[in-house]
């Protein structure tokens, strides 16, 4: 029976480099140096389907890789993310995960949906992503996390067999940290960049916001403009005298007022005076209003020292103060467990009980 081959002897075959990792300068390194990896809902949420689909033990392989920064490269593109892990060879192994983007159709009623809801819409230009957008991804045909793991095509240059590896799962790991720092990498991934979604609902919401002002949105009808098939001639400019000659339009100058301009009566004059907002007349066209005017078309006009004020002043009574209920300033302490040993354990809660109560004196 031949014991296991001496060190130098020089073992050839599959695994022949096979080993501790080469160190690495200047590797992506997690910033969680311990316990869970993924901050964001986001992120944490990725991992816990990666985790359904029995890969847990296995991913947990690669943690210690991430955090050792053997990760040197990641790139996330639509529809792939490459990646390159130094292992124990001197070539470091390159690394793919590939998740089939939406089509175009597909993103096309997601951008929809996301448009018309302002929620959504002003989260996004916020740079957030809030839980209800896997709901809405999911209503819309689109699941924003894989379903299953046939979904995932993971390839990874190294020996080993096992899938994921442990650099597909450092891989997956730096990934969902990535998602952590832009969480429009997922949705890249998916197959719309930042700028391509953003742009998208800037022009959705500006589309939307053009069709709410016009006057058939507000429920008022178009004027009818007058024309000669209603009965109605419209006036005719000046025209040539008997002998060929231009006939001078009569002006205020020469104290003649036109036929085609009544002369205004003294409300009319008074109502010019003042902007023309009480102006009427056969020649008036009701237009109605638009955008912020409609909510303050109803208000009467408030004259302009009783509205300075009332600058400071509620518009509406506030309420009566609730009532509180009587209880000592270290309620929130007796109903929180106590911390971890890390971060102090009892002993930090009883300092803060301290602080507390100087507090509430």
């Amino acid at each position: 029976m031949s014991g296991p081959p001496a060190e130098g002897s020089g073992t050839s075959g599959r695994f022949a480099d096979y080993g501790p990792p080469r160190r690495v300068d200047g590797g992506l390194r997690a910033r969680s140096t311990r316990g869970a990896i993924g901050r964001s809902w986001w992120s944490r949420r990725f991992l816990e389907v990666l985790e359904s689909f029995a890969l847990g033990t296995r991913l947990t392989r690669g943690r210690s890789y991430a955090r050792a920064g053997q990760v040197i490269r990641l790139d996330v593109a639509p529809g792939t993310v490459h990646a390159e892990v130094q292992g124990s060879r001197a070539q470091p192994y390159e690394v793919s995960i590939a998740l089939s983007p939406f089509p175009e159709a597909l993103w096309a009623r997601v951008e929809a949906e996301l448009a018309a809801q302002a929620f959504f819409s002003a989260r996004l230009l916020a740079g957030d992503l809030p839980p209800e957008l896997e709901e809405l991804f999911a209503a819309a045909g689109a699941p924003l996390f894989p379903t299953g793991v046939a979904e995932l095509r993971q390839r990874c240059s190294c020996p080993d067999f096992a899938v994921p590896c442990k650099h597909l799962a450092a891989t997956f790991y730096l990934l969902a940290e990535a998602f952590d720092a832009d969480p429009f990498q997922l949705l890249h991934w998916r197959g719309r960049s930042r700028t391509q979604l953003l742009d998208r609902l800037r022009v959705l919401r500006a589309g939307a916001a053009v069709v709410d002002d016009r006057p058939e949105a507000n429920g008022a009808r178009p004027q009818a403009v007058p024309s000669a098939t209603d009965g109605v001639v419209p006036p005719t400019p000046p025209s040539m005298a008997d002998g060929g000659t231009p006939v001078a339009a009569p002006s205020m100058a020469d104290g003649v007022v036109s036929p085609a301009e009544p002369a205004a009566t003294d409300g009319a004059a008074s109502a010019a005076g003042h902007g023309g907002a009480d102006r009427t007349g056969p020649d008036t066209v009701d237009v109605p209003p638009v955008g912020a005017a409609r909510a303050l078309a109803g208000l009467p006009a408030a004259p302009l020292a009783e509205a300075v004020d009332r600058f400071w002043l509620p518009p509406v009574p506030l309420p009566d103060r609730p009532p509180s209920l009587s209880t000592g300033p270290d309620l929130l302490l007796r109903q929180l467990g106590a911390p971890a040993p890390a971060i102090g354990g009892p002993g930090l809660v009883e300092r803060l009980r301290q602080a507390y109560r100087l507090l509430a004196r």
